[in-house]
């Protein structure tokens, strides 16, 4: 795993999304066991505390879960892995209408422009 981390976001925030983005796509799967506290601090060479604190937020979140004495697993909940997708969607959504308006389109003017950009896709 590698992460090049961003100094205007707490690193827990970061290593969150991370593992969010890799449960949405599929590269970590419900019930995939996740690397314990140690390793993944070693890997990301960071604190542990950090990672504790990472994962302490994923659960509360319901995204993962302890399974006490055999470590941390995705959830199998595929309704809590798409919601997650579709909040994911919805930032990513509100920062490109964002930057769209800032540059003067309209509603109607971005949603030409998806769409033009959605047949143009298509034809790749």
């Amino acid at each position: 795993m590698s992460i090049e981390f961003d100094n205007n976001l707490p690193i827990y925030l970061q290593i969150m999304n991370y593992l969010k983005r890799e449960i949405v796509t599929g590269r970590l799967k419900g019930g995939d066991k996740i690397p314990s506290v140690r390793e993944l601090a070693a890997e990301l060479q960071i604190n542990p505390n950090t990672v504790q604190r990472t994962f302490q937020e994923l659960e509360r979140e319901a995204i993962v879960e302890t399974k006490r004495g055999l470590g941390r697993y995705v959830t199998s909940e595929e309704s809590k892995i798409m919601t997650i997708k579709k909040e994911m969607a919805g930032e990513l959504l509100d920062r490109f209408i964002g930057g769209m308006q800032e540059l003067g389109f309209s509603n109607e003017d971005i949603a030409a422009l998806v769409a033009d950009a959605m047949k143009a896709n298509e034809r790749r």
